[in-house]
């Protein structure tokens, strides 16, 4: 499905300069903020402006857009798929390095940090795990031992390169599952219990003693009720609370940011608390897999401005409360989009009934939306006395 015809081309942005204080102004060449990526804005603010990355587009010699764009606009880069267990270790014992240490290289070559994702998650695992938990030819001795092996495989062969790690993702149900009460969900809570959570960051730590060990979820961006059998903002605030209690290596915490305009969503001020009760445990914070989702209905698939407008103004809207929020928070150390054109975004493909899209800051022909200019605009017109410089997290043994 192409978008290009429904989005009115935004002003080009070209990157014309390594860091804000190159080339000085002078009285015949004014500065220009606006001409600048933003990866260097956020550099003012000692933020880490990311994306995740296609590797298969990153590698399309036809489209050196893509390529271009990830490497001059953004300051990290996640794999999106490349690390995660089905695709490191497709066979058992077998692990396939190259994808990974390929998006590792193109990071280093551009002076790019790198975000691990994902070492713990329930989903994408390889079948070779799951059909074996599944007929019981691995039992649950082994399966920690599993767990453990591919941790300290993965970190150990990344150690030095990786940032900061996604250690463990989306553990805490949702209010819509059953049973309604918060709990710990998944593939290895069932099989492990709620005690894998701590283990991970320990054997994370023990493999990597100066990664930064992150816990990674969704609708974790602000506060509901405060009740942890409903408000899964506070189950996550109390399970990190906790773990830092017993001692357990975790860093910071990671709110994916996936967002939709039909929902009604977060002030800047709910979203900006959010992120300074976390760091009141002594923990940073990243915004990490940010997109903003809108509904493709009849009007917009057929061009409606009055329907595709507000849609991209609602877009625009939600990406800059997530910033906002972030600059608030010296805690608060990157903030990743995941993916930055329509071209290549894993929305339509996820989100079918109803279908949904239109969510990056580009639009397939790599034209900036408005969401990308107001992203820019508050990397700008933020500073000193409410923006902060960033306070560095020290990895935890």
């Amino acid at each position: 499905m192409r978008l290009r015809r429904w989005i009115a081309a935004g002003a080009a942005a070209a990157a014309t300069l390594a860091a804000l204080t190159v080339t000085p102004a002078t009285a015949g060449r004014p500065y220009d903020p606006t001409a600048q990526s933003l990866r260097d804005l956020a550099k003012r603010h000692g933020l880490y402006l990311g994306t995740a990355v296609d590797t298969a587009a990153l590698a399309d010699a036809a489209d050196p857009r893509y390529r271009e764009l990830a490497g001059s606009e953004f300051s990290t880069v996640t794999a999106e798929n490349e690390m995660k267990w089905e695709s490191l270790e497709p066979t058992r014992g077998t692990y396939n390095w190259a994808p990974a240490d390929q998006l590792v290289a193109f990071a280093t070559a551009h002076h790019q940090r790198v975000r691990g994702h994902v070492l713990v998650w329930h989903n994408q695992l390889p079948a070779w795990l799951t059909a074996g938990v599944a007929d019981g030819s691995i039992g649950t001795t082994e399966l920690r031992q599993i767990l453990r092996d591919h941790i300290t495989a993965v970190v150990t062969h990344f150690k030095g390169r990786i940032w900061q790690w996604d250690v463990v993702n989306e553990a805490v149900s949702d209010p819509w599952d059953t049973p309604a009460t918060l709990h710990y969900k998944g593939f290895w809570a069932e099989h492990l219990g709620p005690g894998y959570v701590a283990d991970a960051f320990r054997w994370a730590r023990a493999a990597d003693p100066k990664a930064l060990l992150f816990y990674n979820d969704y609708n974790i961006e602000a506060f509901g009720s405060g009740n942890p059998a409903n408000d899964k903002t506070q189950f996550v605030y109390e399970m990190a609370r906790d773990l830092r209690a017993q001692g357990v290596p975790i860093d910071g915490i990671g709110s994916q940011g996936h967002l939709g305009t039909q929902y009604g969503n977060f002030d800047t001020f709910g979203v900006s608390e959010a992120l300074k009760k976390f760091a009141g445990l002594g923990l940073a914070t990243a915004f990490t897999e940010v997109d903003v989702r809108s509904q493709l209905t009849e009007g917009v698939r057929a061009g409606d401005s009055a329907e595709i407008n507000p849609r991209l103004q609602a877009s625009a809207a939600n990406f800059s409360v997530l910033m906002r929020a972030c600059l608030s928070s010296p805690h608060c150390l990157s903030f990743t989009l995941w993916g930055f054109t329509d071209k290549h975004s894993w929305v339509p493909g996820w989100f079918t009934d109803p279908p949904e899209g239109v969510a990056t800051v580009y639009d397939e022909n790599y034209r900036p939306k408005l969401a990308y200019q107001e992203l820019k605009a508050d990397l700008i017109y933020s500073g000193p006395p409410f923006v902060l410089p960033r306070v560095p997290q020290q990895p935890r043994r």
